[in-house]
C-alpha cells in the first residue's frame, strides 16, 4: 500500500518535471533551415550555450530527468510488457506489469489471448473498445433484431433452389 502511494506520488512529480522541461532543439535550428530541429551539442568556441549562459539555449543534464523509481513507467503505473503468445504471461504479475497485445496477432488468436489476461486480472493496455463499448455489444448481440417481418427472411430451400449447383457443373 505504501509502495503504491509513494509511486503514484513520483507520478505525479513526474509529470510536473515534464510539464517543466523545455524543448532542446539545436542552436540556430530556428533561423537557417539547413540546420533541423534535433539536439545536438554545441562546439562553437564562443558559443552561449556551450558555457551555460543564461542567455543561450538550454542544454540537456541530469537534472530534467524524472524520479528512477517510475522512469520507463506507463502513467498507470504499471510496467508495459508486450505479449504475442499466451504462455508469456505466465511469468508476469498482474499488479506489476500491464499488457500491450503484439500488433501482428490476429483477431482469434487475439480475442483468446485477451480472455485469459482479463481472467488474470491484467490490465490491457491496447484494447482498443472501453468496457462499456463491450458491454453494449455483448448485450446487443444477446437481444434479437427488431424490425424485421417473416417476409424480410430468406428460407433454405428458397436458396438451394437459387443455386443450380448441378448447372455449375455440367457447364464446366
Amino acid at each position: 500500500m505504501v509502495q503504491k502511494k509513494n509511486n503514484n506520488r513520483l507520478l505525479k512529480l513526474r509529470d510536473e518535471i515534464n510539464k517543466k522541461r523545455p524543448s532542446f532543439r539545436r542552436v540556430e535550428s530556428w533561423r537557417y533551415k539547413r540546420v533541423k530541429n534535433p539536439w545536438r551539442k554545441a562546439r562553437g568556441i564562443d558559443s552561449k550555450t556551450r558555457e551555460k549562459r543564461k542567455s543561450g539555449v538550454k542544454s540537456p543534464s541530469a537534472g530534467y530527468r524524472g524520479p528512477k523509481k517510475v522512469r520507463g513507467l506507463h502513467p498507470s503505473g504499471y510496467e508495459e510488457v508486450k505479449v504475442i503468445q499466451i504462455k508469456e504471461l505466465e511469468n508476469l504479475d498482474n499488479k506489476k506489469h500491464a499488457i500491450k497485445i503484439s500488433s501482428k496477432l490476429g483477431a482469434k488468436k487475439r480475442m483468446n489471448l485477451i480472455d485469459i489476461a482479463q481472467k488474470n486480472g491484467f490490465k490491457i493496455l491496447n484494447l482498443g473498445i472501453s468496457q462499456k463499448e463491450i458491454e453494449q455489444l455483448e448485450s446487443q448481440l444477446e437481444t434479437p433484431i427488431t424490425g424485421l417481418d417473416e417476409d424480410d427472411l430468406l428460407d433454405l430451400d428458397d436458396l438451394d433452389d437459387s443455386i443450380d449447383v448441378e448447372g455449375l457443373n455440367n457447364e464446366e
